[in-house]
C-alpha cells in the first residue's frame, strides 16, 4: 500500500479523498492555487504545496508543477478526482515516466473512452448495445442531411470531443441538420480545440441511466447497480439516486453484463462508469464512459457500503478485488442534490462571495436514516469565481425512495447558507414536485416543469400558516426577553410572557391576527380558523429553529432584517412583520412605499468583472444592441438593450467589479 499521495485537485472531492486516506493510514499532500491558500482541503491534508495563480490554467491544469509537487513532497502516487487532469492521457503518461502511480485507469482506456467516436466502435465491437447513428466524422452539410434521413429525424449532432453539452444540437429537419451542424462544429472548436461531429438518432423521453463498475489488474471486473441521473439542466446533473426507480432487475442484469463486456475490452482498471440512454421501453444505449470518479459516486457508496475511493487506491496498489459480483448487495435507497453557489431566480446564474453563515444538516435521530455532506467549504470560505460554484453534494440513504426523499426534505430546510445565493430552494421545490415523487424522469425534467425558468417556490397554505405561526411566537419571546430587562422608563406597556397575547403577522399587506398562549414548555397559535401547537427549544437569534408542529418535524430558517423576519421553509420564503394589534390598526393608516422604478437602469445580473462598455454617454441605442459585458465565472456575459433609448450617465468603467443589481450605467 501507499504511504503517501498527492492530491491533483481540490474542493469537495479533495477534502472527500483525504478522509479516506486518514482512515486507510495514507499520509495526503495538497496542491492549491493562490485563490485557494486558506481553503479547508489545504488544512485537511497532511502537507500542501502551492501550484501557482488562481486560473486552473496556470496551476491544476499545469502538468510539471503537480508532478514537481508529487516529487518534492516524496508522494508515490496521485488521485486526480474529477475534472482539471483527471481523464487527461498525457498527464496518465508523465507521471508513468517520473516513476508515480496513477490511481485510475491506464492510458488506453483513457483514449479508447474519452473520444466519443472511438468509444462507440469499440462499444458496438463489445456487443453493447449502441444508439443507431452514423459513427464516423461527418465532413460537410450534404452528407449530414443525407446520413440524418437515413437514421430518421429527430436526430442529435455532438461533438466527439464534446462533454458538459457543448457542441451537441438537437435537429427535426433538413433545414435544422445545417444549421445545427456549423453551430455544433464551431462550438467544438472553441471549447475543445476539435470540431469533429457525428450524428446519431435522438432518443425521446429519455432517461439517463449509468452504471458503476470496478475492475483490478487481476481480471477481476464486476459492476455496482446503477445510477439514475435523468434530472439535469442543460446537460448538468442536479438530482441522482440509486437504484433507479425504472428499472427491473432482468434489465439492470442486462446493463451491468454490457457496462462490464465494455471494460474489459479496454482493459480497464479502477473505478469507471459507463453511461447509458434509456428509452421509455426500457431499451438502452451505451452514451459514453467516464474513466474517473464520478460527482454523483456517493448514492453508490452508500447503498453498497463499498468505499470507492478506497478500492481506487487499493487496485492501483495492485490489490485484488475482495469480492465477486455476487456479494454485491444494494441496501435502501439514496438521493444526491448539488448544492450550487447560484441564484436560480436569475436563470441560475453563478453567485460569487463569502459565506458569511454556514452550517451543514446535522445527522437525523431515526438510525434508519443517513445524512451526508460532501464538501470543500466551511463557514467563512470565498466562493471564488474561478473554479466551479458546487458548494456541496448533499446525499441522504433510507430504507426505500420515499424515506431517502423525504430525509432529503429535512436535510435541505436544515441547510443553512447565508452570504451567497443558492439553489436550495430549487432542489426543495424538485424534491416536492409529484412528477418526481412518482419517478416519471426524463432528461427533459427541468425543462419541462419549469419551461419558465424557476420562478420560486409557490407558498402553500399549509407551509405558510407554519411560518405565521412561528413569527408569532419568536415576536412573543422577543417580548418577554425585552421585559425582563431592569430599568426600564416608567409607564411602559406591561406584558407577561406566561399569558396570552394577540399579535398581528403581517405578510405585505395582508394582516393575519393570531393568539399565542404558552402551554407547558410549547405555544399554541390560534387564529380565525387555525390552530397549533408549536413545540420549541431553538433560541432567540438562532439561524435555524427546530420545532415539532402538532407533532411533527420542522426546521424554520430564520434571518432578522431590521423590524422584519425572513422565514424559510420548504423552499418557501416570507417576509413577516410582526405588530401588536394597536400598532397594525396605525400601521394601516400609513401610505404604502411604492418601490423605485429601476427600469431606466442597466443593473448587472451577478456579480462579476465589467469588461467592457459598448456605448457612451448621449448615444442612442437600439433595442437588442450590446451594452455592456459581464465575466462571471469565467463566462461572459452580454447585456443588451431591452428597448430603444439613450445613455443618459455611465455608472461603472471596465475592470470594475460589480456586485448584483449594481447599476451599470442609466438611461433618460
Amino acid at each position: 500500500m501507499f504511504k503517501k499521495i498527492l492530491i491533483a485537485n481540490r474542493g469537495e472531492i479533495a477534502c472527500r479523498i483525504i478522509r479516506t486516506c486518514k482512515r486507510m493510514g495514507v499520509s495526503t499532500v495538497a496542491v492549491y492555487s493562490a485563490a485557494d491558500a486558506d481553503a479547508l482541503h489545504v488544512r485537511a491534508a497532511d502537507e500542501a504545496v502551492g501550484i501557482g495563480p488562481a486560473a486552473a490554467a496556470e496551476s491544476y491544469l499545469v502538468i510539471d508543477k503537480i508532478i514537481a509537487a508529487a516529487k518534492g513532497t516524496g508522494a508515490e502516487a496521485v488521485h486526480p478526482g474529477f475534472g482539471f487532469l483527471s481523464e487527461n492521457a498525457t498527464f496518465v503518461e508523465a507521471l508513468e515516466k517520473a516513476g508515480l502511480v496513477f490511481i485510475g485507469p491506464p492510458v488506453r482506456a483513457i483514449g479508447a473512452m474519452g473520444d466519443k467516436i472511438t468509444s462507440k466502435k469499440l462499444a458496438a465491437e463489445a456487443e453493447v448495445s449502441t444508439v443507431p447513428g452514423h459513427p464516423d466524422a461527418i465532413d460537410d452539410e450534404a452528407e449530414a442531411v443525407r446520413i440524418a434521413g437515413e437514421i430518421g429525424y429527430p436526430v442529435m449532432i455532438k461533438a466527439s470531443a464534446g462533454g458538459g453539452g457543448k457542441g451537441m444540437r438537437v435537429a427535426a429537419s433538413e433545414a435544422e441538420v445545417r444549421d445545427g451542424l456549423r453551430s455544433a462544429r464551431n462550438e467544438a472548436r472553441a471549447s475543445f480545440g476539435d470540431d469533429r461531429v457525428f450524428i446519431e438518432k435522438f432518443i425521446e423521453e429519455p432517461r439517463h441511466i449509468e452504471i458503476q463498475v470496478l475492475a483490478d489488474a487481476h481480471g477481476n471486473t464486476l459492476h455496482l447497480g446503477e445510477r439514475e441521473c435523468s434530472i439535469q439542466r442543460r446537460h448538468q446533473k442536479v438530482v441522482e439516486e440509486a437504484p433507479s426507480p425504472f428499472l427491473d432487475a432482468e434489465t439492470r442484469a442486462a446493463m451491468g453484463a454490457q457496462a462490464v463486456a465494455l471494460a474489459e475490452a479496454v482493459d480497464y482498471r479502477s473505478a469507471g462508469t459507463v453511461e447509458f440512454i434509456v428509452d421509455k421501453n426500457k431499451n438502452f444505449y451505451f452514451l459514453e464512459m467516464n474513466t474517473r470518479i464520478q460527482v454523483e459516486h456517493p448514492v453508490t457508496e452508500l447503498i453498497t457500503g463499498l468505499d470507492l475511493v478506497e478500492w481506487m487506491i487499493r487496485i492501483a496498489a495492485g490489490e485484488p478485488l475482495g469480492f465477486g459480483q455476487a456479494d454485491v448487495q444494494m441496501n435502501g435507497w439514496a438521493v444526491e442534490t448539488r448544492v450550487y453557489a447560484e441564484d436560480p431566480l436569475r436563470d441560475f446564474l453563478p453567485s460569487i462571495g463569502r459565506l458569511v453563515r454556514y452550517r451543514e444538516p446535522q445527522a437525523p435521530e431515526d438510525e434508519a436514516l443517513t445524512v451526508r455532506v460532501d464538501t470543500g467549504v466551511e463557514e467563512g470560505s470565498e466562493i471564488s469565481m474561478f473554479y466551479d460554484p458546487m458548494i456541496a453534494k448533499l446525499v441522504t440513504h433510507g430504507p426505500d425512495r420515499a424515506s431517502a426523499i423525504a430525509a432529503m426534505q429535512a436535510a435541505l430546510d436544515a441547510y443553512c447558507i447565508r452570504g451567497i445565493n443558492h439553489n436550495v430552494a430549487f432542489l426543495a421545490s424538485v424534491m416536492t414536485n409529484p412528477r418526481f415523487r412518482e419517478g416519471r424522469l426524463t432528461t427533459n425534467f427541468i425543462a419541462e416543469e419549469y419551461p419558465e425558468g424557476f420562478k420560486g417556490v409557490e407558498a402553500d397554505p399549509a407551509t405558510t400558516e407554519v411560518l405565521i405561526a412561528v413569527a408569532a411566537i419568536l415576536q412573543h419571546r422577543r417580548k418577554e426577553q425585552e421585559t425582563a430587562i431592569s430599568g426600564q422608563m416608567d409607564g411602559h406597556a406591561e406584558f407577561d410572557p406566561a399569558k396570552p397575547a394577540d399579535w398581528v403577522v403581517m405578510l405585505g399587506q395582508e394582516a393575519h391576527a393570531r393568539t399565542v398562549t404558552p402551554s407547558l414548555g410549547a405555544f399554541r397559535v390560534s387564529g380565525e380558523v387555525s390552530n397549533h401547537l408549536i413545540e420549541t427549544n431553538g433560541r432567540l437569534g438562532d439561524l435555524l429553529l427546530p420545532c415539532f408542529v402538532d407533532g411533527r418535524p420542522v426546521t424554520v430558517q430564520v434571518e432578522r432584517r431590521g423590524p422584519a423576519l425572513r422565514l424559510g421553509q420548504a423552499g418557501i420564503t416570507v417576509e413577516a412583520l410582526v405588530l401588536s394589534p394597536q400598532a397594525a390598526a396605525l400601521a394601516a393608516l400609513m401610505p404604502v412605499k411604492e418601490p423605485p422604478d429601476l427600469s431606466r437602469f442597466l443593473l448587472s445580473p451577478m456579480p462579476g468583472l465589467l469588461i467592457s462598455l459598448a456605448v457612451e454617454e448621449g448615444q442612442n441605442v437600439k433595442a437588442g444592441e450590446e451594452l455592456a459585458v459581464v465575466e462571471a465565472m469565467k463566462m461572459e456575459n452580454i447585456l443588451r438593450a431591452e428597448r430603444d433609448g439613450r445613455v443618459a450617465k455611465l455608472h461603472a468603467g471596465p475592470g470594475e467589479s460589480l456586485a448584483v443589481d449594481q447599476a451599470i450605467l442609466e438611461f433618460d
